[in-house]
């Protein structure tokens, strides 16, 4: 729009947007205080669109008004000058970038960090502009978050449903995998490839029950008859298309009562579509080794992301009179001193004090101060019996006995419940049992088989 209509309205201004419904520039528009409406035509796949596009102006925002309030520190910042300034500071990069609220994200490049289930880490960084004393601050951060991955539905499938080799999957999906695959596409867009440079969008409604060798919609001839055809054979009649894989289900795409299927084959994931959905216990895991880093590195990074965004070489920034030191504000602190630890011990010689070096202290020879006595306690095994055979169940059990003797917290007898039991819906029914059955139930271990639903539901009650 900017560009369509430089001649006639923006000339040489650099105005900044929102992404909602206000723009900002440093001169007014000539258009008076009047409603000016356009017309802009945005290229698409297959065929333009045209937006309707108004213009009215609304208020001047003043930068004198939050420089008084910045040094004089008594009245309040105003709210509008700072949400201005913010979206000049996001512009460019909401155009070069990913936008994900307040953060900018890019795919990956020199790295891979794949989470499984379609999905993979994105690194970018989080922006924002706060008023601080005296002036205002430009706040930045690494940021990470999970992405679908763009690749063809077919390995996205795979992905999902554990399948190594599709190949391997001569028949029909199970009314199971079509749920679960159903679940994760359902929402997602992508982008066909059997129509060459023309690569339509659209978003997926519903996964078809029947594969496309079955599945029918209502097809209009030439001659105005409507005849049923299977989406198999639409495909190779209208593009002498014969399926690879006609026994998997088709991706209904667009509004579901227009009947307009999709084979995997011809689908991928498109790129740039942040994953809203909840991640599993084990991509959770792996986003969070994927993004760790110590203060050291987390300081080198944001240098650099600062130096890769060359604020004061921003037009959109230089237009507003914009200036942003490069290197990070320094504050004066101070190291809190350690709390000095008191040990616990039957007589008083034993009883020793410690001070904690760089936040970590030895247990080992050492009792709690207080220690309490369990004497009603119980074993919950979700990993099955030949995972973790009863000898070891004993084994580990006479361990923690004798461990927790020695620190002071001791674990008396035998345990009063000690069964296996297997996946997340046994979790609840099994702690209910023992709530009702164990009077004075002091503690509940429970044994996993590694990072599976299971832990998700005993660590958060779901």
């Amino acid at each position: 729009m900017v560009q369509h209509f430089k001649p006639q309205i923006f000339g040489d201004r650099k105005p900044v947007y929102d992404g909602k419904k206000n723009i900002y520039t440093v001169t007014a528009l000539p258009i008076g205080n009047e409603r000016v409406d356009f017309e802009v035509t945005i290229p698409g796949e297959g065929k333009d669109r045209i937006f309707k596009v108004s213009i009215k102006w609304l208020a001047i925002v003043s930068w004198r008004m939050l420089h008084e309030a910045l040094v004089s520190g008594q009245i309040p910042v105003p709210l509008e000058s700072v949400q201005a300034l913010d979206v000049a500071m996001r512009h460019l990069a909401s155009m070069r970038y990913t936008p994900v609220g307040r953060s900018f994200f890019s795919p990956p490049e020199g790295y891979y960090h794949p989470l499984g289930g379609g999905r993979e880490v994105w690194f970018g960084f989080h922006q924002s502009v706060r008023p601080a004393m005296w002036k205002m601050m430009l706040n930045i951060d690494v940021s990470a978050t999970a992405f679908y991955k763009a690749q063809p539905v077919i390995e996205f499938m795979c992905e999902v449903l554990d399948i190594r080799n599709i190949d391997e999957q001569p028949k029909s999906l199970t009314d199971s995998q079509r749920v679960r695959f159903t679940k994760e596409i359902k929402g997602l867009k992508v982008e066909v490839t059997h129509c060459g440079q023309m690569k339509r969008k659209y978003r997926v409604c519903n996964v078809t029950r029947r594969p496309a060798s079955h599945q029918t919609f209502p097809l209009q001839l030439e001659s105005g008859q409507t005849v049923e055809c299977t989406v198999a054979q639409y495909f190779k009649q209208k593009y002498n298309l014969q399926l690879k894989y006609p026994h998997l289900p088709c991706l209904q795409v667009g509004q579901e009562q227009k009947h307009t299927y999709l084979p995997l084959e011809v689908c991928n994931i498109v790129a740039g579509q942040r994953c809203i959905k909840k991640l599993t216990d084990n991509q959770t895991s792996t986003m969070i080794k994927a993004t760790a880093r110590s203060a050291p590195d987390r300081q080198e990074e944001i240098s650099r992301l600062m130096k890769n965004a060359s604020y004061n070489l921003d037009p959109y920034i230089q237009e507003f009179g914009i200036k942003v030191k490069d290197d990070m504000t320094e504050v004066t602190g101070r190291v809190l001193p350690a709390p000095i630890l008191q040990y616990g011990g039957r007589v008083s010689r034993n009883r020793a004090i410690a001070t904690p070096n760089q936040g970590v202290w030895d247990m080992r020879g050492k009792q709690f101060y207080n220690g309490i006595e369990i004497k009603v306690w119980a074993i919950a095994c979700f990993a099955p019996q030949k995972q973790c055979r009863e000898e070891v169940l004993k084994n580990f059990t006479d361990q923690l006995r004798k461990i927790s003797k020695d620190a002071g917290m001791p674990i008396q007898g035998q345990p009063c419940f000690c069964k296996y039991a297997q996946g997340a819906d046994s979790v609840e029914p099994m702690f209910r049992h023992l709530k009702n059955t164990y009077s004075g139930l002091q503690l509940i271990i429970v044994i996993l088989p590694g990072k599976t639903p299971v832990y998700g539901t005993v660590l958060w009650g779901q």
